[in-house]
């Protein structure tokens, strides 16, 4: 592989020609360093590259990893945003950098948008994720976290207003909202909070004993969700063509390459790239739209 060096914005120029000439891509010495400017440019020049080297390549592995590095700065960018919540900065960063992944195994340079403007969204989503997950006790649907910010605001109006506690008539009044989703609401604030499961019940008198809250409370299937997300993803995938399902099961049950799957199916790497995205589309816009419709 060329050993030559990037080590500022002088030399964008002679990494260009390296790259766009289909030689192996430049090393960089510490991808890190790179300045935000210099990253924008020669990200640019490695996104091209990995559209032109095969999945699981030393060389395609490289150029992804580059790509990571060099735009670390914006993960850093997005988590200051975040750095009054009291949590660790470190945690953060590395949820954040969960974000950074997902854009750059999703960026396609035909979008003719800056990589910087298509990835902060999903960088400041999944921290924005991590906060939603970790501060609530329990899982609730966002809807149910919104309204429950909304029942809050409203509560704490009336209130101040009355010199009472509102009714669930008089919130829903005020927030425009049923009677029933008023109470989903409250229902749902239960799950901000939680007790600790080895939390000491004790009985009325010292015959009865003690027990923990644990024996009283069933335990989650760890594999709930993923039962969930099958039930509702397998009439999509049975809707899929015979050679659509079989390239799913390639890439993501056999976990072959895309370029396996082209030898098997007789097409171009690229190709089978493209059919994986539309696959893909096709089935989140199938769920998206049968959560939408519960």
């Amino acid at each position: 592989m060329d050993t030559t060096v990037i080590r500022s914005g002088a030399a964008v120029e002679e990494t260009r020609e390296a790259v766009t000439g289909g030689e192996p891509l430049p090393g960089v010495e510490d991808p890190r360093s790179v300045a935000p400017l210099d990253a924008r440019e020669l990200s640019r020049h490695f996104f091209r590259r990995l559209t032109e080297l095969d999945e699981g390549t030393h060389e395609y592995q490289y150029a992804r990893n580059t790509l990571i590095e060099m735009n670390m700065s914006l993960v850093r960018f997005a988590a200051g945003r975040f750095r009054n919540r009291g949590d660790d900065m470190e945690d953060i960063v590395q949820t954040g950098m969960i974000g950074l992944i997902k854009a750059i195994d999703r960026f396609e340079l035909s979008r003719e948008v800056e990589f910087t403007s298509f990835a902060l969204p999903y960088i400041v989503g999944e921290i924005k994720r991590f906060f939603r997950d970790t501060t609530w006790a329990v899982h609730v649907p966002r809807r149910l976290q919104e309204l429950r910010v909304e029942l809050a605001r409203a509560r704490e109006e009336l209130s101040s207003r009355l010199d009472r506690d509102p009714t669930v008539a008089e919130l829903a009044t005020l927030m425009n909202i049923s009677e029933d989703q008023v109470v989903e609401a409250q229902l749902a604030s239960n799950g901000y909070n939680s007790a600790s499961l080895d939390a000491a019940l004790t009985g009325e008198g010292p015959e009865d004993g003690e027990a923990v809250l644990a024996d009283f409370i069933g335990v989650e299937e760890d594999g709930i969700r993923l039962v969930e997300d099958f039930h509702s993803l397998a009439p999509l995938v049975a809707g899929l063509s015979e050679r659509d399902r079989q390239i799913i099961h390639l890439r993501f049950v056999e976990e072959a390459t895309q370029a396996d799957i082209g030898e098997r199916l007789g097409c171009s790497q690229m190709h089978v790239s493209r059919l994986i995205k539309r696959i893909i589309t096709q089935l989140r816009q199938g769920m998206l739209g049968e959560l939408g419709c519960a």
